[in-house]
């Protein structure tokens, strides 16, 4: 269990809001990561890994044109992925992950393109950003390594949607105004 996944639990826990996760190349590590964590049930509302591409348009309603025309690798696949997951699952987020892990390129893209994703409420919960957000990443090293730093990248995407911070380092910042605290 990371910290991340750990303080996503507790800020969604005190906002009383839900989750829902949608994972291609992650294969449901995501999920695992965030029920990890005691507690995580009053949060968690379940997840989809979506493998194959056709599970992407079948559980998630991403655009079938979309995925025949870019592949299941795109910013775009991931952002409707997560808000499939969203809706599917009836949760307040939705986060998605897909990409390749390798050994081998997938539509066109290298080892390591992977596409994280997290949609929001539609009415924000006080105090986080709404909307969507997707971050591409160029990753390097192992399969394992690929697909650990995609579950780490997509936890710290969501918890910065979750407080409504622009950058990682915003808050790191604060912390050394604050002494370290």
């Amino acid at each position: 269990m990371s910290s991340t996944a750990a303080e996503v639990v507790r800020l969604l826990s005190v906002q009383g809001a839900t989750v829902a996760v949608a994972e291609s190349l992650t294969g449901g590590l995501v999920a695992a990561e965030i029920t990890a964590v005691p507690g995580a049930s009053k949060v968690f509302r379940g997840s989809v890994t979506a493998y194959a591409t056709e599970l992407k348009h079948e559980l998630l309603g991403v655009d079938a044109t979309l995925l025949a025309r870019r592949g299941a690798v795109d910013p775009q696949v991931a952002a409707q992925m997560a808000a499939g997951a969203r809706k599917a699952l009836g949760a307040d987020w939705g986060i998605a992950t897909t990409g390749v892990a390798g050994p081998d390129p997938q539509d066109g893209q290298p080892v390591g393109t992977v596409y994280v994703a997290v949609e929001g409420p539609d009415e924000p919960v006080p105090g986080s950003a709404a909307g969507g957000k997707v971050r591409a990443l160029r990753l390097n090293g192992d399969r394992a390594e690929i697909r650990r730093e995609s579950v780490r990248s997509v936890l710290a995407l969501l918890l910065q949607e979750i407080t409504g911070e622009q950058t990682g380092n915003e808050r790191a910042q604060d912390t050394e105004q604050n002494g370290g605290f």
